[in-house]
């Protein structure tokens, strides 16, 4: 006899939300049906046509307060099904009761806790006094610019009145749950120049390699940096991968294919070049002076830049438990729970970062301690005892945040 939550998470995993086709109506009319069961008020809103948000809400005894916005992604990202042991959309429990499917971890199993926690609230008679509303956005694994970006600068996203607001974490194979703040600012840049073409043999100044390696050496020094700082013998700092800034020059392209196209033109001189650099820039670092910097070196060196993403602020959320109700809810919640949360800043990237930017603090927290993380990995799972105790933490946090009185913190 499954239990009924379980039953629900695995329904949800079977949606094909997949890229670079996800079935985004499919899940929004399982929510709708999960909300009528429920008795939640249930509404869409799509920013961008076919890619819904959904909203379910609870409304509280004091709609006038600032709100609770519990937050997860519809999407999840593509599989090799030669890679896994079981159909990746099948949702197949083995006999030690894990649960194998693409969005296991991420994150399908946070948006269904969110729900059943609500559920088992109202179901026990509680009344809340603040509005709980959850939400399911799209396109969150491809940057979330037609999704949360969109949707945090909209009327309909304003209404919602939210003051505090709760997403995604990671899990963790260790004892304690990984409990983020802030995440890095993502900036994806496309670098290209262009110079003198010719005969390979001949030894031109200025080509578009020479400046693009150029403009390029500077962020590879950078990494190098970073790097060191990271990988320090002892690690004496503590440092963690969302502490420093990460480097990538993860494209480079220049030159022709010979006329079959089997085979590289190595005797003509490139007329142009272009790299793709993935950086992820730590809160410490100072974003106005970052990008003047970034544009004076461009033009020094004659490169086009153009920005695929990025973020021009990025603050963090207070951790000060005597300044913020809300951390110090969500902290006294961990110790009755017995959960030891571990503080850090995101390494990559949520839809916190557009929750935040919009000037409202948000907590990254999925409780998935004594986990692998499996995340965009092959055979994804996540063990049924540990999806239903993620239950239990998110119905007392719930419970407690849309108890708090009003504060110095509400708008």
């Amino acid at each position: 006899q499954e239990h009924p939550s379980v039953t629900l998470f695995r329904e949800y995993l079977r949606i094909k939300t997949v890229h670079p086709t996800p079935d985004y109506y499919g899940a929004a009319a399982f929510l709708k049906s999960a909300a009528e069961k429920k008795g939640l008020k249930y509404q869409t809103h799509e920013c961008v046509a076919g890619k819904p948000v959904v909203i379910l809400t609870w409304e509280g005894s004091d709609p006038t307060l600032p709100s609770i916005l519990l937050n997860s992604h519809i999407d999840v990202v593509p599989v090799e099904e030669s890679k896994w042991s079981t159909d990746p959309f099948g949702a197949h429990k083995d006999e030690n009761g894990n649960i194998y499917a693409r969005g296991s971890q991420d994150m399908k199993c946070v948006g269904i806790q969110h729900l059943e926690a609500v559920d088992r609230l109202k179901q026990a008679g509680y009344k809340p006094l603040r509005t709980v509303h959850i939400s399911f956005v799209p396109d969150e694994e491809i940057g979330g610019k037609d999704g949360m970006e969109k949707f945090v600068k909209t009327s309909e996203f304003a209404a919602l009145n939210v003051g505090f607001a709760l997403d995604e974490g990671l899990a963790n194979p260790g004892e304690t749950c990984m409990t983020y703040y802030g995440e890095r600012s993502a900036w994806w840049i496309v670098a290209e120049t262009t110079g003198p073409t010719g005969h390979g043999s001949q030894l031109f100044k200025d080509t578009a390699v020479d400046r693009l390696l150029k403009f390029l050496q500077k962020y590879h020094d950078w990494r190098q940096v970073e790097s060191a700082r990271l990988h320090e013998e002892g690690n004496p700092k503590g440092l963690k991968l969302g502490d420093v800034t990460t480097v990538n020059i993860n494209m480079f392209k220049a030159g022709a294919f010979s006329p079959d196209g089997l085979s590289w033109q190595t005797n003509i001189i490139p007329s142009s070049a272009k790299a793709a650099i993935d950086m992820r820039i730590a809160p410490t670092v100072d974003l106005v002076v970052f990008e003047k910097e970034l544009n004076e070196w461009a033009d020094k060196h004659g490169v086009k830049l153009t920005i695929l993403q990025c973020m021009r602020s990025n603050p963090v959320t207070s951790t000060d438990a005597s300044q913020s109700p809300w951390w110090a809810t969500f902290q006294d919640v961990c110790k009755d729970q017995s959960i030891k949360p571990e503080l850090a800043i995101f390494p990559a990237a949520t839809d916190s970062r557009f929750v935040r930017a919009a000037g409202i603090p948000a907590i990254g927290f999925s409780p998935m301690n004594h986990t692998p993380v499996l995340l965009h990995d092959h055979n994804e799972y996540l063990n049924e005892r540990t999806f239903l105790k993620g239950i239990d933490f998110f119905t007392e946090l719930v419970k407690r945040l849309t108890g708090l009185q009003k504060h110095n913190l509400d708008k």
